[in-house]
């Protein structure tokens, strides 16, 4: 075949890959007038307030709506499918930023309630909007392929960065989606910002904690083994850190002494003396990795201690109770896990797949604790009292939001470890062999009709693993995955 005859239709695919990404990026760009030229009246703000007393519309619901769904669910999916390199990955992407410039758009064109213009959600949603068109251009610009010259060296560091920022993402729409709420309700202003603070803080650290020993028990014990450390030397590292930080913040230092203040400077120190424990028991007489149980039981004393807490309302002192009682049953369990479900061993099997149900009960508990304990503060606590709910209606709507956060951080997982781990997860067939030659077919239509949408990763190194793939007539999942799945760069040809 003619050189040309190749070099034509290459260049074809090439326009067809980033025209999407042109078209998003020029989409986006429509919205930045918006994010600095447009003006909520703020008249019927009363005095000392940072919104108004009117009703939240059905056009703010909406924005409420589109972008917990852009945000909260579908930048997250697609974030996985971009660690997989899933030909989805870059469709999902331009769909999810179409549905959150919807939702940017729907939040400055609402009627009804009010909000001050220099409130925390307004702000910060303009970076958020920057990041995500920043990541739009890195992306486009990594489709280009351009690898010569300047570009060859400028090419990692995009890669990077468009990395970076993609895994980030999660958690700047997190503290985005808590910043609507805070705003949206009028909350954490003067006096009481301190106290938000302490409370999403530290809620959204156990909820954080739950994520990565979610991983940790579903992908990443073999990971925690080649670092020759044990779980429980990275909890007491952490555990020190913070202990030291609450040690020295907790007391406004020059002012006097109260009752909460002693409570919360004494758990910092606990904490960074347990934690300094907790490390030199992380390792065995010989220089292993040794399981201990120093990381449960300060959890658990830390429930102990905030299931006293003083509160001055009952629903805030019932809520504060269950909180410190899930704290408890966090550290309770985790020592049981440790020394009778897996006996001081790193897991239950040496290739790291197997888990015990067991071991799922002080991960939901992580999730449930920092639900509880973000929806602890003052105002949230008079706005139930006022509402006529009962501490147990409360309680009960925080359980079912820790219980979908769980379900979705599970499918999230799920999703990564069904394609990235295919091979471990794959079934022979009858006579000992993949089905590789119908997995290969139905992948190779799906590619054709995808061409122009699959991720940049996935072209550079695609000839060589059709080949091997033919080679070994080794077995795919068909689904999710492309050609270039992340298992299979962990495989050896012998």
């Amino acid at each position: 075949m003619a050189r040309d005859d190749v070099a034509l239709p290459l260049r074809r695919i090439a326009l067809g890959r980033i025209s999407s990404s042109v078209a998003t990026m020029a989409l986006a760009a429509t919205f930045i007038p918006m994010a600095y030229g447009h003006e909520h009246g703020e008249e019927n703000i009363p005095d000392g307030m940072t919104v108004s007393v009117d009703p939240i519309d059905a056009t703010l619901w909406a924005h409420i709506f589109v972008q917990i769904l852009a945000f909260g669910i579908l930048f997250p999916v697609g974030m996985v499918l971009g660690i997989i390199k899933s030909r989805w990955h870059v469709p999902l992407q331009i769909f999810s930023t179409c549905v959150a410039l919807l939702g940017y758009a729907l939040g400055h064109l609402h009627g009804g309630r009010q909000f001050s213009s220099a409130n925390v959600h307004a702000k910060f949603g303009n970076i958020v909007f920057f990041l995500m068109v920043g990541q739009i251009v890195l992306g486009a610009y990594l489709k280009l392929h351009l690898e010569k010259g300047i570009h060859g060296r400028i090419r990692p560091v995009i890669r990077l960065l468009h990395s970076v920022n993609g895994k980030a993402f999660p958690l700047v729409s997190w503290t985005q989606m808590l910043f609507g709420g805070i705003t949206a309700l009028g909350f954490c202003q003067g006096d009481h910002l301190g106290q938000c603070l302490a409370h999403f803080i530290m809620g959204s650290a156990f909820m954080a904690y739950g994520v990565l020993l979610t991983i940790l028990l579903l992908v990443g014990q073999l990971w925690l083994r080649r670092t020759g450390r044990s779980q429980e030397f990275f909890d007491s590292v952490v555990i020190a850190g913070w202990g030291c930080v609450n040690t020295f913040t907790e007391h406004r230092w020059g002012t006097a002494w109260v009752r909460n203040d002693w409570q919360h400077t004494t758990m910092g120190v606990v904490w960074w003396c347990a934690g300094l424990a907790g490390i030199w028991l992380s390792r065995g007489r010989d220089g292993s990795p040794k399981r201990n149980f120093i990381p449960g039981f300060v959890i658990l004393i830390t429930g102990w201690a905030m299931s006293s807490h003083p509160q001055e309302m009952v629903v805030s002192a019932m809520t504060h109770k269950m909180f410190g009682y899930n704290l408890m049953g966090v550290g309770l369990t985790r020592m049981i896990e440790i020394a009778f479900i897996l006996q001081d061993k790193p897991g239950l099997s040496d290739n790291g797949r197997e888990s015990h149900s067991f071991q799922y009960i002080p991960i939901f508990l992580l999730f449930s604790s920092g639900f509880l304990f973000m929806g602890a503060t003052e105002e949230q606590m008079a706005l139930v009292a006022g509402s006529g709910m009962d501490h147990v209606a409360y309680i009960l709507i925080l359980y079912s939001l820790a219980f979908l956060l769980f379900l979705f951080v599970n499918m999230l997982i799920y999703l990564y470890d069904r394609t990235a781990n295919a091979p471990a997860l794959a079934k022979p067939s009858a006579n000992g062999r993949a089905r590789a030659n119908d997995d290969r077919q139905l992948q190779d239509a799906g590619e054709f009709e995808l061409e122009g949408f699959m991720s940049d990763d996935e072209d550079e190194e695609q000839a060589a693993r059709r080949k091997l793939l033919r080679d070994d007539g080794a077995d795919e999942d068909a689904g999710f995955a492309s050609p270039t799945t992340v298992g299979r760069n962990n495989e050896r040809v012998v």
